[in-house]
């Protein structure tokens, strides 16, 4: 069971930085989940795996009886999936907000949106003409 999630979790962490290095923004933020699944993956895994021994101590004692669940490792997944959440809900609405913008998600053709490349005007997808510094021409 440990190697599967080993396994499972190496072709995750794999994918997910492959998918980060590619142009597209969607391909990047499918990345990111991949790394975040695969970060909690391999918190679950780090974990002592035992079914039907939660941490509960009885009455009278100082500390569960061994061989039980490590509560941490639980704790942790929980929050990273809360953070997690956040960080693709804010990502989406960038992404989102940057295709508006430029009418791409490639981050080639994103490059020059904001400054000058090589002309003194720049001409954003919708057609409006900037100047150098950032007014609207005609």
């Amino acid at each position: 069971m440990i190697l599967l999630l080993a396994i499972a979790s190496g072709v995750l962490f794999a994918t997910g930085i492959y998918m980060l290095l590619r142009r597209s923004l969607v391909k990047i933020l499918i990345g990111l989940l991949l790394l975040s699944y695969a970060v909690n993956l391999l918190l679950f895994s780090s974990a002592n795996l035992v079914p039907a021994k939660p941490p509960i101590i009885p009455l009278g004692e100082s500390a569960p009886p061994p061989g039980f669940a490590d509560p941490v490792p639980q704790a942790l997944i929980l929050t990273a999936i809360v953070i997690s959440f956040g960080t693709i809900a804010f990502a989406m609405v960038l992404i989102r907000q940057s295709h508006i913008v430029s009418g791409t998600d490639d981050m080639n053709e994103m490059r020059c949106s904001d400054l000058p490349c090589e002309t003194d005007e720049v001409v954003d997808k919708r057609g409006i003409e900037v100047d150098e510094k950032g007014d609207i021409t005609g």
